[in-house]
């Protein structure tokens, strides 16, 4: 029985090419929903505050996160945020040994959360395969090394430069706005050497975004597998969540999970979660529902 005949009623997005190897693992995005673990070796990270900013303390987080089943793991040394500056130096300083220490214990997919070409340079000699870039490639460099490698881009939309505020952001319709802004940076990491099969778009879930403009955002998102790509959802935690919930940060577990459902749901083909173990179950979950696994132990009523 195939995918569609199990879940009748559900679209399968129109993936170009579906079967990927990312770093030592292979997924197929026809059958699978990836989970990307989160590492945050910053100070003042939005969800943690720095509960993993010592070197050993995001090791032990990562290799935990893949022990948990995370099927990659995402490592950022500076957060998303107006703060503090940090230059490429002190910022690859903090991902890359955690990138290195991490290669040696686990095949889990490693990604780097930077928009500097000289982190991502970096993190890719140490072992990392994924570049996660927030900016949406606003340093063009960023393709360049990434093309020179194997490693693949995940291109999302945001309107500010690197780390500055957009007050009162406003699209006029928010689904093509964004769907627009990532063809286009496509189109430019397809220019500069980037191959199609190493491209991941992110619609950019409260990056420069009201919760009212991201809860569009996710209702649609469907739209923006239209491109062709695999669609990373990044809803863990987020103020959206809070803000649709009235929940605080340690509260947003089961708004998560249920955003990023919905997201799987839709079309989302790797989520981004910090609950490693549940986020993990919810997505084997759809994926049984769906038909894409066997249940692991199917005795009822037998």
């Amino acid at each position: 029985m195939t995918s569609l005949e199990a879940a009748p009623g559900f679209r399968l997005p129109a993936i170009s090419t579906p079967v990927r190897r990312i770093g030592r693992r292979t997924f197929d995005f026809d059958r699978q929903i990836a989970v990307m673990a989160i590492v945050n070796r910053t100070p003042d990270s939005f969800y943690d505050q720095g509960a993993t900013f010592a070197l050993d303390r995001a090791v032990e987080a990562a290799v935990a996160a893949a022990s948990a089943g995370a099927d990659w793991v995402d490592i950022g040394g500076v957060k998303f945020a107006p703060g503090p500056e940090l230059s490429a130096v002190e910022e690859a300083g903090r991902v890359v040994p955690v990138v290195e220490a991490l290669a040696q214990q686990s095949d889990v997919v490693i990604s780097v959360d930077t928009f500097r070409p000289e982190v991502a340079e970096a993190a890719i000699a140490a072992g990392a395969s994924v570049i996660n870039d927030t900016t949406g490639l606003a340093d063009p460099r960023l393709a360049d090394v990434v093309a020179t490698s194997d490693a693949t881009l995940v291109v999302t939309h945001s309107l500010a430069a690197p780390r500055q505020p957009v007050p009162r952001p406003h699209y006029d319709d928010i689904g093509g706005e964004v769907a627009e802004f990532l063809r286009g940076r496509v189109d430019f990491a397809l220019e500069r050497g980037i191959p199609e099969e190493r491209l991941i778009v992110d619609p950019g879930h409260d990056l420069n975004k009201s919760t009212v403009q991201t809860l569009e955002l996710t209702r649609r998102l469907a739209e923006f597998t239209t491109l062709g790509l695999p669609v990373l959802a990044a809803v863990s935690n987020k103020d959206f969540i809070g803000e649709s919930l009235e929940r605080e940060k340690p509260e947003r577990l089961a708004g998560s999970i249920a955003a990023a459902t919905v997201c799987a749901m839709l079309g989302a083909r790797i989520v981004r979660m910090h609950a490693v173990r549940e986020s993990v179950d919810a997505m084997r979950m759809v994926e049984a529902v769906l038909g894409w696994r066997e249940p692991a132990n199917p005795v009822h009523n037998l």
